[in-house]
């Protein structure tokens, strides 16, 4: 076999394997990659999902979740959310926070305040939640994720592919099980998969047992009307894409600056190149070498 096709044959197989869909932890099923606003060298937020993502994340996950990592004045930057001020601070005021020098110890937050924990410290969560801790949500898009086999995760170099914590949080969402599947892995033994009691299936969590109940469903949370009078569907789907979606702003609220940052010095940098090759011809210019 000479050169020629060894190199069709790699090529070939790197071709194959780039079809190939991302798995999430160890024991998960495989995750599909989603279409986000935010996707790509060129993407953005979209300012109406990040506020019904917020919406899902006050009225549902922030009851077990916290957020110490982001503001109540986070909320109206630009490229986030974007409520208005007065919305802003009539939301803070409906929180209280610990200050030691207000009268017994708490008053109502303000927008310099970070987001209130549910719990007042992490034994006290871990005794509302079976002994488990819920993990933080702040960034949690970024420390999640998926896995892709090699030479697969290459192409994620050309493509800008960063959004594998958000696929994963968007599949776990929607991979809970009312019973155990038939299509459930067996033991290593062989013997049928077992869910321990207090545990929920879910598809993409690693060993399929999680402590968290389903979260989100059909109805949970009623949107408003949108500026052009459409309604957005009240369906698990939309509420896990929503809700994804703001976590992974939280978890990286100035991406879209990096990204426009990082395609001006890319411009830069090629600029450049061409402008050093000219040089280097104007200086070695009938030269022999």
């Amino acid at each position: 076999m000479n050169i020629r096709k060894l190199i069709i044959a790699a090529a070939a197989l790197v071709a194959g394997l780039a079809m190939a869909p991302a798995q999430a932890a160890e024991g998960g099923a495989h995750v599909e990659r989603q279409s986000w606003s935010f996707g790509g060298i060129f993407g953005t937020y979209d300012t109406n999902q990040l506020q019904r993502g917020f919406q899902v994340f006050r009225e549902v996950c922030s009851s077990c979740h916290s957020a110490h990592l982001i503001s109540f004045r986070n909320l109206m930057e630009e490229g986030g959310p974007e409520f208005s001020e007065a919305q802003v601070r009539a939301l803070a005021a409906e929180y209280e926070v610990a200050d030691i020098t207000a009268e017994g110890g708490r008053r109502p937050a303000v927008p310099a305040d970070r987001w209130p924990s549910p719990f007042a410290n992490d034994q006290e969560a871990r005794d509302a939640n079976g002994g488990a801790l819920p993990p933080d949500f702040s960034v949690l898009a970024k420390a999640r994720g998926v896995t892709d086999p090699f030479p697969t995760w290459i192409f994620n170099y050309f493509t800008g592919y960063q959004e594998g914590g958000v696929d994963y949080i968007h599949a776990l969402l929607n991979g809970y099980h009312e019973e155990v599947p038939e299509t459930a892995p067996h033991n290593a033994d062989g013997t049928p998969f077992q869910l321990p009691e207090g545990k929920h299936y879910n598809d993409y969590f690693p060993g399929h047992a999680i402590g968290m109940a389903p979260p989100l469903a059909d109805g949970v949370v009623s949107y408003a009307e949108g500026e052009d009078g459409q309604s957005v569907p009240l369906t698990l789907e939309q509420y896990s894409t929503d809700v994804a979606a703001f976590l992974m702003w939280m978890a990286e609220p100035h991406l879209v600056s990096r990204k426009q940052t990082g395609f001006a010095v890319l411009i830069f940098l090629v600029l450049f190149a061409g402008l050093m090759y000219g040089t280097k011809r104007k200086i070695w210019a009938g030269i022999e070498h």
